[in-house]
């Protein structure tokens, strides 16, 4: 069979059982390895799919029950494939797309402004009650800073704002842009913590409304605002900007208008912090599952693709920070809460969503863990005098807000 083939050259560390359509088990890896997973196919035409098709088909394959995992767990199951991914030779189709790929994916991250309204709604306007299920209290959908390994959730998310807070070196007056506020939780933290007067942006009607009404509770109206406005459309100028998260759905063929309007709204002695999700081993492409059902026209870049822009920008890069296995924790933390609200996530939705969300939460998390994605945080600004020479400010700060 073309799978035992393909999985035989795939898994050398690790143990994986294939229990094929036709009832017949398959052993690959050494025996009593770890992780380990067995995995059930229930449809011959995966054993097909799975070689040619492999993105698109294992995460289909959970979604629609063809596929189920036996004597351990999705994440199990992750874990070995992604545990082996990152050192098997491709398969000889696999190599003729990845020459194919970079012809496609300037298509496939098309973004222009009616586009990523589209794409924003596809993920961000879901059942508002969803999000409360499984992020923190503050509701952060982004990479959190874990300072201690037994950090909760709440903390790593609060850590990660201050963390930002201190790189942007605010004080008490600056107009602040936030590019992809979310729910408003970074522009409250801002406003509250540094005296900044903050405008955030955010295409999503769902997380706009959440973040006014937040403003609205905590009486800072008149220092907080959010509008539903594409980064291109803004016209104001600000002493720091800040974009957390949202850079993934930019697409490379608009990181010049990117960086350009940046420079456009950043004030001459103004500072910009960008924190986005990245990959370690060049340019390359979206995962075809993840492009399909998640984030579409969304994309994770390598530091190459993203600093020759700013450097041609006339920016200066006075800082980059790479967070390795945060988002790992992050991912699972939330992959944790996302199941222990499963019930009420299913009745919101269906089943078929939730294992669609279950392979999405746990898939990421392998990648972080396993492969090459990271997070990086680039500090950057018009001038070189922008900031003091040393880094000491910024550890400074922290430590003034605990």
């Amino acid at each position: 069979m073309l799978l035992a083939w393909a999985l035989r050259r795939l898994i050398r560390s690790g143990h994986l059982t294939l229990i094929d359509a036709r009832g017949r088990s398959h052993h690959f890896g050494a025996p009593g390895a770890q992780p380990a997973a067995t995995m059930r196919l229930h449809d011959p035409a995966l054993h097909r799919r799975l070689v040619f098709q492999s993105e698109l088909a294992l995460g289909e394959a959970w979604m629609d029950g063809t596929m189920t995992v036996e004597d351990g767990t999705l994440g199990d199951l992750l874990a070995v494939l992604s545990l082996n991914l990152d050192t098997a030779p491709p398969l000889p189709w696999e190599a003729i797309g990845d020459r194919l790929a970079p012809l496609l994916r300037r298509l496939q991250q098309y973004n222009p402004a009616a586009t990523a309204r589209r794409n924003v709604a596809h993920h961000y306007d879901l059942s508002d009650r969803l999000y409360d299920l499984f992020l923190d209290r503050d509701r952060q959908y982004s990479c959190a800073y874990f300072r201690r390994a037994d950090d909760t959730l709440e903390a790593a998310q609060h850590n990660k704002m201050r963390h930002i807070a201190a790189k942007l070196a605010i004080e008490p007056g600056m107009r602040v842009l936030d590019i992809g506020s979310g729910w408003g939780s970074l522009a409250l933290y801002l406003a509250r913590e540094c005296g900044a007067d903050v405008t955030g942006l955010t295409l999503s009607r769902e997380q706009h409304a959440r973040a006014q009404a937040r403003a609205g509770m905590a009486g800072a109206s008149d220092r907080v605002r959010f509008a539903l406005r594409d980064y291109r459309e803004e016209t104001g100028v600000y002493d720091r900007i800040v974009s957390v998260g949202m850079f993934e759905h930019v697409g490379v063929n608009h990181y010049p208008a990117f960086f350009d309007t940046l420079k456009r709204r950043l004030a001459s002695g103004g500072v910009a912090l960008l924190h986005a999700i990245g990959r370690m081993d060049g340019p390359g492409t979206t995962n075809a599952w993840l492009r399909k059902y998640i984030f579409p026209g969304g994309y994770a870049p390598a530091l190459s693709e993203v600093l020759p822009v700013i450097e041609g920008a006339g920016l200066w890069v006075t800082d980059i920070e790479i967070l390795r296995l945060h988002y790992a924790e992050t991912l699972r933390h939330w992959h944790d809460r996302f199941q222990r609200h499963r019930a009420e996530i299913a009745a919101l939705y269906d089943e078929r969503f939730c294992r669609m969300w279950e392979f999405y939460l746990k898939g990421a998390e392998m990648d972080f863990r396993y492969l090459r994605t990271m997070v990086f945080q680039i500090q950057i600004t018009r001038q070189i005098d922008a900031l003091p020479l040393v880094r000491d400010y910024m550890l400074e700060w922290e430590r003034a807000h605990p």
